[in-house]
């Protein structure tokens, strides 16, 4: 299965003065002719998913992840925002999704010890219970969790239970955080429950999916050697530097023929 994330949609939208919710009809029927299966959006309250699956189904799409955050690392309230993620990803499920990424709220700092544990206690609350609903959920890091030789990226996986807490890999942000996709997929692959995929040139986000600095010839290959899960999501955004030459439509389908030749889905 091949999607798209919504944020660089959002990016490219906002570079026009738009909003993607109001352009969010017009964003998914582009993926859809170019051949992508779905959409991640963000994991909603009451109603979002079930709304958010009905737009998929639509184009004969599916709903099959969502992206969250969460401030789970402080003792007095990490459980009960935990609780609120685990009920609204169990929603999500009944509306036909199957996988919830979460990236643990960062918070300006690096997280203490205990505040580690606490989120890592919290994180497996999660897993345990999506994973009897039958459910997967993945673990995503940004810049703040590769601070401190990857320190926080290392707590979220090697502080929870490998059955129910898995890896969404995302590539790019894993490599940028000085962590190689050889040492990523040797400690982590057989956690990954999902892939983000994104490329730089010169440590320069590309507008496409392409070749780079991130040589994804050799993930495929350890993706199909090790039979990994084939959910990969497509997530192109935009920062200071990327040169920007097509449109966000044009730059999805050539990233979708990308993640065909390459990963041969």
């Amino acid at each position: 299965m091949v999607g798209s994330q919504l944020y660089g949609w959002g990016q490219y939208y906002q570079r026009e003065g738009k909003k993607l919710e109001e352009h969010l009809d017009d964003a998914l029927s582009a993926l859809r002719d170019a051949g992508y299966d779905y959409a991640e959006g963000n994991l909603g309250g009451p109603g979002a998913s079930e709304r958010f699956a009905g737009m998929l189904k639509e184009r004969k799409m599916r709903p099959v992840s969502l992206y969250t955050g969460g401030a789970l690392h402080e003792a007095a309230k990490a459980e009960q925002n935990a609780e609120a993620l685990i009920k609204n990803a169990i929603a999500a499920h009944e509306a036909g999704f199957s996988i919830i990424n979460c990236n643990p709220n960062p918070i300006g700092r690096a997280k203490t010890e205990e505040e580690l544990k606490t989120q890592a206690k919290a994180l497996t609350l999660i897993g345990d219970e999506l994973r009897k609903a039958g459910m997967k959920f993945g673990i995503h890091n940004h810049t703040p969790e590769m601070a401190n030789g990857a320190k926080e990226y290392h707590s979220n996986l090697d502080q929870t239970d490998p059955k129910s807490v898995g890896f969404c890999y995302d590539v790019h942000w894993v490599f940028r955080g000085g962590v190689t996709p050889e040492e990523a997929l040797r400690e982590y692959g057989e956690r990954v429950v999902s892939w983000h995929l994104r490329q730089s040139r010169d440590k320069i986000w590309w507008e496409d999916l392409d070749t780079g600095d991130v040589d994804y010839a050799l993930i495929a290959k350890y993706a199909k050697e090790h039979d990994l899960p084939p959910c990969y999501t497509v997530e192109l955004a935009l920062e200071g530097g990327t040169k920007i030459t097509r449109t966000a439509v044009e730059n999805h389908a050539r990233s979708r023929e990308f993640v065909r030749a390459v990963f041969g889905v």
